[in-house]
């Protein structure tokens, strides 16, 4: 299986071309080729195939062979993969995702992209909707224990369910502690992403991201939306913010006028290769 290996600030995924390739059980070969030691690693396998609605569509499985609706790190990657491999000459493009079409501007640089503005859509606030278990039209800096401590989440859905807690220091905070019992707490009924966040001034921030089946992730695309959309709804930042990842910086502006959430960053293609189904090996 021909495949190519790509990452958007460092949230990196195998890709593979279904107008090309053919996969049987996509969610048991995302956990083999996430593997760093026994695979090809990375945070996951996303497909990009035909669609009747759109240019392309992608589809996006986790470490653990969970299937996610959306990856904003993901779809920009996409967007460079079909443009670069001459698989559409436009530069305006739409993709099919699990949280539905999205439109995308891509920037060229000597015949390439270099970087993609996505629109993610709308936020979804809805406890029911994201989904989380709450009281009230949105939750918003309500208390919840975890761990054995209290904490304040705002929760947001960008096509995947999103909890945002506000830290001090985002360096220095126990991600690997406390990660994973936000991930699978009573309220968040099929698990949740969590992003730890550091406010620095109204137009900038900092996060690290535990994201469900994966773990902590270099970045995360829709979790720097819900990120900004949290602050927003906090009285913290401004409508435009540039978010630190581990992996890179992304700028995410807020459109009230639409309610769009746009997310501009980078996408990198870091090699391609072939890979033995039979015995999981690199070729």
């Amino acid at each position: 299986m021909k495949f190519t290996k790509m990452h958007g600030c460092g949230n990196d995924y195998v890709y593979v071309n279904l107008f090309e390739e053919t996969i049987a059980d996509p969610e048991q070969l995302s956990v083999a080729v996430s593997d760093r030691h026994f695979g090809i690693g990375s945070d996951g396998l996303i497909t990009i195939g035909p669609s009747s609605v759109a240019d392309f569509r992608m589809r996006m499985y986790n470490a653990d062979g969970s299937e996610a609706g959306m990856c904003g790190n993901g779809i920009r990657c996409v967007a460079k993969y079909v443009y670069d491999h001459h698989m559409t000459e436009k530069t305006e493009i739409s993709v099919e995702t699990g949280a539905g079409v999205k439109y995308l501007s891509l920037d060229i640089q000597d015949g390439r992209v270099s970087a993609v503005r996505v629109d993610m859509g709308e936020p979804i606030l809805a406890p029911e909707q994201i989904p989380v278990k709450a009281q009230g039209e949105r939750v918003v800096n309500e208390p919840i224990s975890v761990a054995g401590r209290q904490w304040h989440m705002t929760c947001v859905s960008m096509g995947n369910p999103h909890a945002v807690i506000f830290v001090e220091n985002v360096a220095e905070f126990e991600l690997e502690k406390y990660g994973p019992f936000f991930e699978r707490h009573e309220r968040f009924p099929e698990r949740t992403n969590t992003e730890f966040v550091q406010v620095h001034s109204r137009t900038e921030v900092s996060m690290r991201v535990w994201e469900r089946g994966s773990g902590e992730t270099l970045a995360c695309g829709t979790g720097t939306c819900a990120t900004v959309m949290a602050c927003i709804l906090n009285g913290l930042t401004d409508n435009r913010v540039l978010v630190h990842l581990r992996g890179g910086d992304l700028t995410i502006n807020y459109d009230p006028d639409s309610n769009h959430i746009f997310m501009t960053g980078p996408a990198t293609e870091v090699f391609e290769g072939n890979y033995s189904l039979e015995s999981n090996e690199i070729k």
